[in-house]
């Protein structure tokens, strides 16, 4: 205790500096393959693919269950106040920064609620759990985590209420960390660090020092929220102007749509032949009228419903389904 009064500063653990520099390290990972793919500089899309979307989850599951981690170290025994207040409003400001940022580079998917916006939030929600005994807070937190799965309704795919979580169809944005069930992975980790810190494991960790190779991880955890602000600016700045040298019309976006979509017709049990004319048809009319920025959506939104439904329509009146 401090001549103050004031709560010791805890002790750092440096096992969540790398765990925390390695999902810092996915992160990059992934969000470069998501900008070579909206870029179409590689043949897929990684916003549909079952794979990269898994690892997307895995990367956002492990990073909120680490902000658990974290503020259980951080504040377990008493909150530090002041601490408390600069870190959130610190991630409060970076979150503001990517709406803004992401406003004028995608307006029409702009990031109102992402990952930022999640932490800071989910941090205050957090702090009564900290009090709470573990298995209590471990409950809630799968409480969080199971009932999206069972619970869903058409209000929620209002922008104004999908940061709750509940949607049946997502709004067009490029991020999107809802409280269901997100906040569920925070509680999760809230109540295994009190666990691992009323156990003999506790020792073990705070004793262990990394290898020398580590050492870049423990530097990126540490300075996580700068790398995460920094990162798609320096992304983008290498991977656009490579874009941008491509031909307006370069033929990896037709390919890709008509590839994704002949498979998908045939998977539908239309042949081969009828599948070709239908794609060629769709494709027709979205470079026709520019309809790329909807398409291209990562989220399946109303405008792009409604535009997929509209050439549909015409292009089923133009190629006959096949007998």
């Amino acid at each position: 205790m401090s001549v103050t009064g004031a709560p010791a500063k805890p002790p750092r653990f440096a096992i969540v500096d790398v765990l925390r520099g390695v999902a810092i390290v996915a992160m990059i990972v992934y969000h470069c393959a998501w900008d070579l793919s909206y870029f179409q500089l590689i043949p897929i899309d990684i916003t549909v693919d079952d794979g990269w979307r898994l690892f997307q989850h895995l990367i956002l599951g492990g990073f909120l269950l680490l902000v658990g981690v974290s503020l259980t170290l951080a504040h377990g025994n008493a909150i530090r106040w002041r601490s408390f207040w600069r870190r959130f409003t610190m991630i409060a400001a970076g979150a503001a920064a990517v709406t803004i940022g992401t406003y004028i580079l995608f307006p029409q998917t702009f990031v109102f609620f992402g990952i930022l916006h999640a932490i800071a939030l989910f941090s205050l929600l957090a702090l009564p759990f900290l009090r709470l005994p573990p298995w209590l807070t471990a409950a809630i937190g799968a409480g969080f985590l199971i009932v999206p799965l069972f619970f869903q309704h058409p209000a929620f795919n209002d922008p104004r209420l999908a940061w709750i979580g509940f949607w049946e169809v997502p709004p067009a944005t490029n991020d999107l960390v809802p409280i269901f069930p997100w906040f569920g992975m925070v509680l999760v980790g809230i109540a295994l660090a009190r666990l691992v810190l009323a156990s003999p494991l506790a020792a073990t960790l705070a004793a262990w020092r990394p290898a020398a190779v580590l050492r870049p991880l423990i530097v990126m955890g540490r300075w996580s929220l700068v790398i995460y602000l920094v990162h798609q600016p320096i992304l983008l700045g290498i991977i656009y102007p490579i874009a941008n040298a491509r031909p307006a019309d370069a033929p990896t976006r037709v390919d890709s749509f008509v590839s994704s979509c002949v498979a998908t017709c045939e998977q539908n049990g239309n042949g081969k032949d009828h599948c070709t004319a239908y794609c060629g048809c769709a494709v027709e009319r979205i470079v026709r009228d520019d309809l790329w920025a909807v398409i291209e959506q990562p989220t399946s939104s109303p405008e792009q419903n409604a535009a997929v439904a509209d050439i549909a329509k015409q292009c089923t009146a133009t190629i006959p389904t096949a007998p």
